[in-house]
């Protein structure tokens, strides 16, 4: 079977707060009205907010609420992300939930917003899962996604379909809203770029194709968009490329390209050793010109 259908959900949320109990009434409605969806995908730090000072270990009750809706309603689920406690450490986690009710992995943010997702450790590793008869899929979040080695990498690992959870209030979400689609193209795969609403995200979630069509953009309102997708239009795109044209995963694989950046410590280069602090701007004063 190459046909599966994802419901992202954009909706209003505390930006500080249990929002559990909100995010159950609409699954239900969602699973009422839409009895076809398979998995439903959240937007980031919906569960509880966007405090790290909400940070549980995991398992956690609001996580063992989740298993249960994904187990009666027989869908995977991913509740968005929610600020984890581990190992003396906060991370910002996303938890994949099977139909059985079963955590079959968890996510952890490898790229917080920082200088301002201040005190939250960056995760070290990729996750993909399959979904049996269907395809594989991988998961990123928000920040994740402005560096395309994350996609790259999950695609490289099979991922035919990206799940991105996403908590932009921000004025760059126009931004996002190409780099979506510019993901999507360059590793042919369905790309689901999910937003929150009101006080926790200015909306315009995406769902792009894997020739970076544009399926579905949501307003700035509450919105829930379910879409069936199809695993074979990836495979059939891999194989002869981008509207029969580019074939970016088979090139990638090919070069002959040794990218010396990525064997230096860190990534760096004397260049980008320039550029100073990773820290938020400073007010300059008048007088000071």
């Amino acid at each position: 079977m190459s046909y599966f259908t994802i419901a992202g959900v954009q909706m209003y949320a505390l930006h500080h707060g249990d929002n559990t109990e909100a995010m159950r009434h609409r699954i239900d409605a969602l699973m009422s009205r839409f009895p076809q969806v398979q998995m439903v995908v959240f937007s980031e730090l919906m569960p509880m907010g966007a405090s790290p000072h909400h940070a549980e270990p995991m398992p956690s009750n609001a996580e063992a609420l989740f298993c249960q809706l994904a187990e009666k309603h027989r869908i995977w689920l991913i509740p968005g992300s929610m600020f984890e406690q581990r190992e003396g450490q906060v991370y910002n986690t996303l938890s994949v939930i099977n139909p059985h009710g079963e955590i079959v992995a968890r996510y952890r943010k490898m790229f917080p917003f920082c200088p301002y997702e201040a005190g939250v450790e960056s995760g070290s590793e990729f996750v993909t899962f399959d979904v049996p008869h269907v395809g594989r899929f991988g998961v990123s979040i928000c920040y994740d996604m402005w560096f395309p080695e994350t996609t790259r990498t999950l695609a490289a690992m099979g991922a035919e379909v990206i799940l991105h959870p996403t908590m932009t209030d921000t004025i760059d979400r126009d931004i996002e809203l190409a780099i979506a689609r510019t993901n999507a193209a360059v590793n042919q795969c369905y790309f689901f770029d999910i937003n929150g609403a009101g006080a926790i995200g200015n909306g315009r979630s995406i769902v792009v194709g894997p020739s970076g069509d544009v399926i579905h953009q949501a307003g700035t309102g509450e919105e829930i968009m379910p879409i069936e997708v199809d695993l074979s239009r990836v495979r059939r795109e891999r194989e002869t490329g981008l509207r029969g044209l580019g074939q970016p995963l088979k090139s990638f694989r090919d070069r002959r390209v040794d990218f010396s950046l990525y064997r230096n410590e860190g990534g760096s280069s004397p260049f980008l050793d320039t550029l100073g602090p990773l820290a938020k701007p400073q007010r300059v004063d008048i007088e000071e010109y």
